[in-house]
């Protein structure tokens, strides 16, 4: 998700899109993380969601299974993987609104949104597209709306960096820098929201995961 329209595929080649889901599921306690996003949103019913980069839609469906009164939205630039999502989605009949569109550019109105959530799309990202990404993230929440993020953060240990190595080698050196040194959170605040804190803290098989939650005051 550039601004040059270049498409960045879940696995980094559109030929590894239909093992993303039993890749995150079994390598990333995928369960624990994305419950921990939305345990940490408290949604409510009615209330407007987005997912930025939603992928194959696993947290929508997730959100949806929560609160079945949430009016939510899905946004990806890659057509591929929204076809996956909308799959699902037909398959446990469930309304979502799936977007095409580019993170950095987001299509909605300003304040538009009460929660505003992310999950391992920034590392994806050049510095100044994370940046663009969650200024607009900020534009479309509403005044005391909610951003909530999980992505790679600076690891722990010697270990967990070691480890990182590999999501380094398939996604490039260049996007996951910021992560690896721990960088997102002043790039929370950089682009305008308060109150950011780190829900939680998670070992993984590649590296250290981290939850983030920040508000628009």
């Amino acid at each position: 998700m550039t601004r040059n329209k270049e498409i960045i595929h879940a696995l980094k080649y559109s030929w590894l899109t239909k093992f993303y889901d039993p890749v995150i599921h079994w390598t990333m306690r995928e369960t624990t993380f994305r419950n921990q996003l939305i345990i940490a949103s408290k949604i409510k019913p009615k209330q407007k969601i987005l997912d930025v980069g939603c992928g194959t839609g696993s947290l929508l469906l997730r959100i949806k299974g929560f609160e079945k009164e949430a009016e939510v939205f899905g946004l990806d630039a890659d057509l591929q993987i929204l076809e996956y999502a909308n799959d699902k989605f037909k398959n446990a009949n469930l309304k979502v609104a799936l977007d095409v569109g580019y993170s950095d550019k987001l299509p909605y109105h300003d304040n538009f949104f009460d929660k505003v959530f992310s999950s391992l799309l920034l590392h994806h990202l050049s510095t100044e597209n994370k940046i663009r990404t969650l200024i607009e993230m900020f534009r479309v929440l509403k005044p005391g709306g909610e951003l909530l993020i999980s992505d790679w953060d600076k690891p722990d240990n010697k270990i967990l960096r070691s480890a990182f190595l590999i999501v380094q080698l398939l996604d490039g050196f260049e996007t996951t820098d910021d992560n690896v040194k721990g960088k997102i959170p002043v790039f929370i605040k950089k682009a305008g929201f308060d109150e950011i804190i780190t829900i939680s803290k998670l070992s993984t098989v590649y590296g250290q995961l981290s939850v983030f939650k920040a508000v628009k005051i």
